[in-house]
């Protein structure tokens, strides 16, 4: 059994004529123990419908399911208040109280729930020594780094023993470093507690680290889900294609084609490419390829094209370099962006697409 169902969700934002459509139509299931992350951009859905399976969004219609207990119907008008549906929180902010200890802030709601004082005591000591906190139980929030503000936010969320925990951009208020470190500790925790989670993020590179599956909402709708691996590297849709990984983006045309292999025109050059999505009308093509895929070479190479080099930018393990052509006017035409171990010299480079990562997706 799911642990979490969703089925055919609308939301919308307004009514009649000024409705604005938020969530059209999205299902997904998650499976206990595992972690299912909600990826996608600004406006696409994402923290509503997490929101909806928290209650604190009502939907118009669909079907909101937390293990056999119906949390939302719209075709019953069934609608469970956000306090009743026993899910473990953690917002973006936190939402620590200030004048409360951290042993406090954990235990507050079990002390709503009119739980007796040596219960309360008990979860609360077990969840922070679970998360590295048990010797800061005494402190108050602004005595806390950003990491042990978050744990203690995710302590808060634990102590209950939810079926479910939602996560709302976890790590977003954490600098880059402490971010890097917080989602290894964070799978970490999920994996050993066999937790079940929705987690909303608009950085797939956390969403890949931490998640067991992905959704990707693209305009209120499920683009495409699988496993971070089948998303990065077998991507259905040119959207998913952006927006998975840092990746170049070229206009090609489609010169001959054999089922999924096509000979492609880009930048002047005929290069093999791997045709990706549905099929389109004409022979216009966008060609995506990533920006790690490219190989560099100063001399001739099969299935590649040859561009100056426009500068190079040190990333520390590696150089990214910038190539770009100019028009008869002097304007910029195609950009690739390709990294290499050492900086290039000045000069015209070949940069060689493998066949099956360069993928072109037709025009509709």
């Amino acid at each position: 059994m799911s642990e979490l169902s969703v089925n055919d969700l609308h939301l919308d934002y307004g009514s009649g004529a000024n409705a604005n459509q938020i969530l059209k139509g999205v299902s997904m299931d998650l499976q206990r123990g595992e972690v299912v992350a909600l990826l996608g951009p600004s406006g696409s859905g994402k923290t509503t419908l997490l929101r909806a399976v928290a209650g604190l969004e009502s939907p118009k219609s669909g079907e909101i399911k937390i293990g056999d207990r119906t949390m939302f119907d719209g075709n019953r008008k069934l609608e469970i208040p956000a306090e009743e549906r026993n899910l473990g929180l953690v917002f973006q902010s936190y939402a620590l109280w200030p004048h409360k200890t951290v042993f406090d802030n954990v235990g507050y709601g079990l002390k709503l729930r009119k739980m007796n004082s040596s219960e309360i005591d008990e979860r609360v000591k077990a969840v922070l020594n679970q998360l590295g906190l048990g010797h800061l139980g005494d402190r108050f929030p602004h005595q806390l780094s950003g990491g042990q503000q978050q744990r203690v936010a995710i302590a808060r969320a634990l102590v209950y023993n939810p079926p479910v925990i939602l996560l709302d951009e976890p790590l977003s208020n954490l600098d880059a470093k402490l971010r890097e470190e917080a989602r290894a500790f964070l799978r970490e925790l999920i994996v050993r507690l066999g937790l079940s989670a929705l987690m909303v993020t608009h950085d797939q590179s956390e969403a890949m680290a931490i998640s067991d599956r992905i959704l990707l909402l693209n305009n209120g709708k499920i683009e495409q889900q699988g496993s971070p691996q089948s998303m990065y590297e077998t991507p259905d849709t040119l959207f998913t294609a952006e927006f998975m990984g840092s990746n170049n983006r070229l206009s090609a045309r489609i010169l001959q084609r054999e089922g999924e292999r096509a000979l492609l025109q880009i930048a002047g050059g005929n290069v093999q490419a791997t045709l990706r999505g549905q099929p389109g009308t004409n022979n216009d093509a966008t060609a995506i390829i990533r920006v790690e895929q490219i190989n560099i070479s100063d001399t001739a190479v099969n299935n590649a094209i040859r561009l100056p080099l426009s500068t190079c930018m040190y990333l520390g393990d590696r150089w990214e370099c910038v190539f770009r052509d100019t028009t008869e006017n002097g304007t910029y035409g195609t950009v690739l962006r390709a990294y290499a171990k050492q900086r290039l010299a000045p000069g015209q480079y070949w940069l060689q697409f493998p066949q099956d990562a360069l993928w072109a997706y037709q025009a509709h």
